[in-house]
């Protein structure tokens, strides 16, 4: 007979109820009248939980054995070592999300359900491309129907999303000064302070064949003819994408880009067109950086738009690929010969504007800064300046970025690092942001103390000996 457990508001939210492995609260309803509300309780009274396989329940949000499961199942998937971790640790990590989650929602923390579904559509065509079939994935995942896999990703996606946010609100206004970054530093002993992997800064300088206008007119036109197919005669404008768009990442889904907004990090030149344009509108063909578009709005909703695009590519010629090449064979031989120097060379010839203004220096995407550790770096950058030595370039290589785009480079390692170990005047830096780290652990930790203090928890008996790394048992 399935057990059904009713959370009442005669128990304190300082009330831990422990259950069984049944799911059967232990403790009866005498023992709960007894004890005194300090604080209001915050969950709804009189909600209902399944109780047979329930591992824990936090505010609002029940865990289930079955989630421990899945836990295991994902991270084995992700090609992760599971021998080690134990169902107290992962226990203990669903507990920490599901506290996040919760007091998002009593913060009116906001997600916005499209961006789930959003992010479940991105998910669900890596998971097709992948398995080669909807039904295949359904069976992965051991569901019934596509429905119902949708339905529970949207769940576990909507409650790390506000985790997320939750947890980004939490250290929002966390900073460090200097002085502090200065104790933790110092607090640190000699033998313990941390060894920095190699690094170096890079500069480029880049060469594009050239597009020649008869090339850009013939991708104009094709564009056109299919703009007309579309306006006149009814065509889809989604089948002419997966058709026909060089665009890598919207082909396979009709050209589709979801919730356009003006601040969206897209060319200038797209969001121009796309907020022209009324609903159901075809664009004109226009230039971007990445190539030749036309667009159509498929929905306006408010200030964001859906809309579909396609991208084209002019057909580069040989000679102008050869023509290239020389070119900058020509460039790297005047740097090498003491010429011209490599940052001359860049902001006279580099065909690359983010970085030609600069000396063709590049800036490290995920700190920030110039440096990049080359046990991180990207993997075909890394080999092309693994071996060289401050000042010295590569040789020329080609390279093609996302859209299919042929350029030529070289490359320069204007700076190089040593593995070291911690230098607070060299490293200040990234002693300050290890140090901002620690502190956001603290603010974290703190906080979760709190709420944890504050909000309705219960354990199955059968977690009651784990070494929790927060008060989950409240003793």
């Amino acid at each position: 007979m399935a057990l059904v457990l009713l959370l009442g508001d005669t128990v304190s939210a300082q009330e831990v109820v422990t259950v069984d492995s049944t799911g059967v609260a232990k403790n009866t309803v005498e023992d709960s009248i007894k004890i005194t509300a300090k604080k209001p309780d915050s969950i709804k009274p009189f909600k209902r939980f399944k109780a047979e396989g329930v591992s824990a329940v936090v505010g609002e949000y029940v865990i289930l054995d079955s989630d421990i499961d899945k836990g295991y199942l994902e991270m084995k998937q992700q090609g992760l070592d599971i021998k080690d971790i134990t169902r107290c640790e992962l226990v203990g990590k669903l507990m920490e999300d599901k506290l996040y989650a919760h007091h998002a929602k009593i913060d009116s923390v906001v997600v916005a359900d499209e961006q789930i579904n959003e992010q479940i559509s991105q998910q669900m065509d890596y998971m097709v491309s992948e398995l080669g079939s909807e039904e295949k994935v359904v069976e992965y995942y051991r569901k019934d129907n596509m429905a119902q896999l949708r339905q529970e990703l949207f769940e576990v996606n909507k409650t790390m999303a506000l985790a997320n946010q939750m947890q980004r609100k939490i250290i929002e206004d966390v900073e460090v000064t200097p002085e502090e970054v200065r104790e933790f530093f110092f607090s640190i002993p000699e033998g313990d302070r941390p060894v920095f992997g190699a690094e170096v800064e890079v500069a480029q300088i880049v060469i594009e064949p050239k597009i020649t206008e008869k090339a850009k007119q013939d991708v104009m036109n094709r564009l056109n003819e299919i703009r007309r197919d579309v306006v006149e005669n009814g065509a889809s404008f989604a089948t002419k994408a997966v058709l026909y768009s060089k665009d890598p990442g919207s082909s396979s889904k009709g050209g589709l880009y979801k919730g356009i907004k003006k601040s969206s990090p897209l060319a200038k030149e797209f969001i121009d067109t796309a907020f022209s344009l009324q609903e159901g509108e075809v664009s004109e063909p226009f230039e971007t950086e990445f190539g030749f578009h036309i667009l159509m709005v498929d929905k306006v909703k408010g200030q964001e738009l859906d809309v579909r695009h396609i991208l084209m590519l002019p057909d580069v010629s040989q000679s102008t690929i050869d023509d290239a090449r020389a070119k900058i064979d020509s460039i790297r031989t005047k740097v090498v010969n003491g010429e011209l120097s490599f940052a001359d060379a860049a902001m006279k010839y580099s065909d690359e504007k983010e970085t030609r203004f600069s000396g063709g220096q590049l800036v490290n995407p995920v700190s920030g800064d110039t440096r990049f550790e080359l046990t991180k770096m990207d993997p075909a950058l890394s080999a092309q300046v693994y071996n060289l030595k401050a000042n010295e370039v590569s040789k020329v290589y080609s390279d093609r970025d996302r859209t299919g785009k042929t350029k030529f480079k070289f490359l320069t390692v204007t700076r190089r690092y040593e593995e070291h170990k911690a230098d607070f005047s060299k490293d200040y830096e990234k002693i300050k942001e290890l140090a901002l780290k620690q502190k956001q652990v603290k603010e974290i930790e703190k906080w979760q103390n709190e709420k944890i203090d504050e909000t309705y928890v219960k354990v199955n008996e059968d977690y009651q000996d784990c070494n929790f790394t927060s008060n989950w048992l409240k003793k």
